[in-house]
């Protein structure tokens, strides 16, 4: 394979030194000897050159996927079973990013890699030919041309690793910087509700401004690299220009100077500007994602202290699969919250701060409040999803903390507001947190969400469906159905129902509360807690709980929310 495309190259060779050779000849052979005709023939050999350039083209492109594609299947092998490693490593860990390696990155460091083979391939076998042809017209033309070529390509190869740098600082800030954005819009209504504005703009302020002087140092190695250009680029047109009383005074003729010049503006000049914009753009962006993509595997001798783990993609590779059962009666509470503190950045006001809470087996929690006062976060904490600044939480009286991921998402189900439906089948969507269920288990959750209608519209459990084609209504319907047919014991509503006309919320409501399991409910209605067993109210100051009869005689909060409910009601 590397022979056949060095023969290739090779063809590209003698194609730039024919090229240049037959200009030069057509001058001194023909037109200055007042042979029109013989000038003629060398420029038709020219043109001839040129035209058979293309199947030279099409054979070098065929050639180049035999070297690219091993390498992508390579990294696309590493990528999935370092996805794998870190998912059953047994510590719970998740690659967030195994979906931006195995599809854009692979394919960054293919297109990146063939171009650099092609720009590095043509300049060197152009150079060959072009030398070879100089070297024909007169030897004093490397005199002329070779110091600033060579100069131009230190020059350059010198700045390759530290622009390589600055694109890896520049990618990792630009990251950074998506990642605070993110963070910041999560957690928008609590950091107004914190009063952290001044700490939250300064860090992202930081992740901007990091990102605003790695891209200008990313423009200086630019404008190196565009000196670089410039010095083996151009430099030789006008030492060869300026050196020509010299040239012609060695006796070289002026058909051998314009064929020069035609080797270094129509082969030379191209080839390296190619070559140096690929190296300073595709050569950065292939070493950075290689680096990214050749890194330690999770489970690999370099990260597990010499233990090699099992290949996932092996056919004998199994992955433990346990589903928790509810406790039984009378045994631990599902959910214990112990002196929970959680406070969004240093010095910023507690969120929550001390809190207490015991949530038994089978008993449905409903959550109040203002917007912004913590219940979303009560949530993250008790779902193991947010860590508190202290404190801790105990699901089936085992901190959440020291359960892996697999054993914590079978123990709990946390469904957010904005309700997440994938591309697949509505039966898949509906088997999402358990893949095992049998069909009679998903047809008594479709039964008890209501979800018939949606079944009926989209033409049948096993029709795909398309996730912007389905209402905020329906979206939420098929998340709380499929929690309704999760095993875990404890489910955990974020206002999941807030999309839903009334009727359809307390449907949701009742056929959640109705199977085997605990209940709490961020309530987007106050209808929730009128229907929930305890009420949970936050103020900011002290958090309350109680049934509703209870709490219209402590709690002034929850009076006043009971009354603009009502108000808003009539």
């Amino acid at each position: 394979m590397l022979a056949r495309l060095a023969a290739w190259s090779a063809a590209e060779s003698a194609q730039t030194f024919l090229g240049g050779y037959c200009v030069a000849r057509s001058l001194d052979d023909g037109f200055l000897r007042r042979s029109t005709s013989a000038g003629l023939l060398w420029l038709a050999g020219a043109a001839v050159v040129i035209v058979l350039g293309a199947p030279v083209v099409r054979g070098v492109f065929a050639q180049l996927p035999h070297l690219t594609e091993p390498l992508r299947d390579q990294l696309v092998r590493r990528s999935v079973v370092r996805a794998l490693r870190a998912a059953t490593d047994g510590r719970g860990t998740v690659d967030t990013t195994a979906v931006s390696r195995l599809t854009s990155q692979t394919e960054i460091a293919r297109d990146s890699f063939a171009g650099l083979v092609l720009a590095a391939r043509s300049f060197v076998f152009v150079a060959v030919g072009a030398l070879i042809g100089l070297t024909s017209l007169a030897p004093q033309f490397l005199l002329v041309v070779c110091p600033p070529l060579v100069l131009g390509i230190v020059l350059f190869t010198a700045s390759l690793r530290p622009m390589a740098r600055a694109q890896h600082r520049y990618l990792d800030a630009d990251e950074a910087v998506g990642r605070r954005a993110e963070v910041t819009r999560t957690a928008l209504r609590d950091v107004v509700a914190c009063g952290s504005h001044e700490p939250t703009a300064a860090r992202n302020r930081g992740a901007i401004e990091e990102a605003a002087a790695a891209q200008r140092a990313l423009a200086r190695w630019a404008a190196v690299r565009t000196l670089a250009v410039a010095t083996a680029g151009q430099l030789p047109v006008f030492l060869l220009l300026a050196s020509t009383p010299w040239l012609l005074g060695q006796g070289v003729t002026a058909g051998a100077l314009f064929g020069a010049l035609t080797y270094i503006l129509q082969a030379l000049l191209p080839a390296l500007h190619t070559l140096m914009t690929v190296l300073g753009a595709a050569g950065a962006r292939l070493f950075v994602v290689l680096d990214r993509l050749t890194g330690p595997v999770p489970g690999s001798p370099a990260v597990s202290g010499g233990k090699p783990a099992p290949d996932p993609l092996s056919a004998t590779a199994t992955v433990p699969v346990e589903w928790v059962r509810p406790p039984a009666a009378g045994a631990t509470a599902a959910l214990e919250l112990r002196r929970v503190r959680v406070a969004y950045g240093p010095g910023a006001r507690a969120v929550l701060d001390g809190l207490d809470l015991t949530v038994e087996d089978g008993e449905h929690i409903a959550v109040v409040g203002p917007s912004g006062i913590g219940k979303s976060t009560l949530l993250q904490v008790a779902a193991g999803v947010l860590t508190p600044d202290r404190g801790e939480a105990l699901l089936s009286g085992r901190p959440v903390a020291s359960r892996p991921s697999p054993e914590l998402a079978a123990l709990r189900a946390l469904i957010p507001q904005e309700a997440y439906v994938f591309s697949g089948t509505l039966r898949d969507n509906l088997r999402y947190l358990r893949p095992d269920a049998c069909r009679s288990d998903v047809d008594d959750s479709v039964r008890a969400l209501r979800l018939e209608p949606l079944v009926e519209r989209v033409g049948g459990l096993d029709r795909p469906v398309r996730p912007d084609a389905l209402s905020l209504g329906e979206r939420q319907l098929i998340a709380l159905a499929r929690a309704h047919l999760s095993p875990a014991p404890l489910l955990l509503l974020d206002e999941a129902t807030c999309h839903l006309d009334p009727v359809a919320e307390a449907r949701a409501e009742h056929a959640l509360r109705a199977r085997p399991g605990t209940l709490v409910v961020v309530a987007h209605r106050l209808s929730s807690a009128l229907r929930a067993d305890r009420v949970l109210v936050l103020d900011g100051t002290r958090a309350r709980c109680g049934t509703h009869e209870e709490l219209l005689v402590r709690s002034a909060l929850y009076r006043d929310l009971v009354g603009h409910w009502n108000d808003v009601r009539r």
